[in-house]
């Protein structure tokens, strides 16, 4: 059993909202320039109004098309790794989007900005996601060979606990909150996934 996730997320909202960014992403690389909102939709095959329901302008795409494909995957980081355990696993997850988040934190903040704006300004549209959920397949993964250690309650919390150690949100707090080098926030990340594994583990044997 899956984690949840929200549930006014289709399936359908997520595909078109990483079509866009993959078509982006290709427009820049092709042709070395900013391209219009009306390139982007045709590249993605979907019409103008769906990329603006999705994107309120192209400067808030283009900040994020690049970030798409750096962030680290399943099959990047545990495609030849034969481990089984989830403390080894979820500690080499959370280090691999650890480096991408430090690796490219000026534009994650300009991303972050972005979507923060969106929802405080009520400018976010029902069922269309102001954030691409990447973590998830990560710790996913991360978990997937002891996935039996866990009872469906204790792994769907843990989930939603893990989700906020992984990714931009924590590297803000080390920088802003917390001010705290790189190498010692992945140590304190480190030892909180592996703490949160340990306590699920332990309550689904009860």
């Amino acid at each position: 059993m899956s984690p949840k996730t929200e549930p006014q997320l289709s399936n359908q909202q997520l595909r078109t909202r990483k079509d866009l960014l993959l078509a982006a992403a290709r427009l820049l690389k092709a042709c070395g320039r900013k391209p219009s909102m009306d390139e982007v939709a045709r590249e993605a095959l979907v019409s103008r109004a769906t990329a603006y329901r999705h994107f309120p302008t192209i400067e808030s795409l283009l900040v994020e098309a690049p970030l798409d494909d750096a962030v680290p995957t399943p099959q990047t980081v545990f495609g030849d790794d034969p481990s089984v355990d989830p403390l080894e696993r979820i500690d080499k997850a959370e280090s691999a989007l650890h480096d991408m988040v430090y690796d490219n934190e000026a534009q994650l903040r300009l991303m972050l900005a972005s979507s923060l704006y969106r929802q405080s300004s009520g400018k976010a549209k029902d069922k269309v996601p102001v954030r691409q959920n990447r973590r998830g397949a990560l710790i996913e993964a991360a978990l997937g060979p002891a996935r039996d250690l866990f009872e469906d309650a204790a792994y769907d919390r843990l989930f939603k606990a893990l989700s906020l150690i992984f990714g931009t949100e924590s590297m803000v707090v080390f920088r802003d909150v917390v001010p705290i080098s790189s190498e010692e926030a992945r140590a304190v990340k480190s030892w909180a996934a592996k703490t949160l594994v340990r306590a699920a583990i332990e309550e689904s044997k009860r």
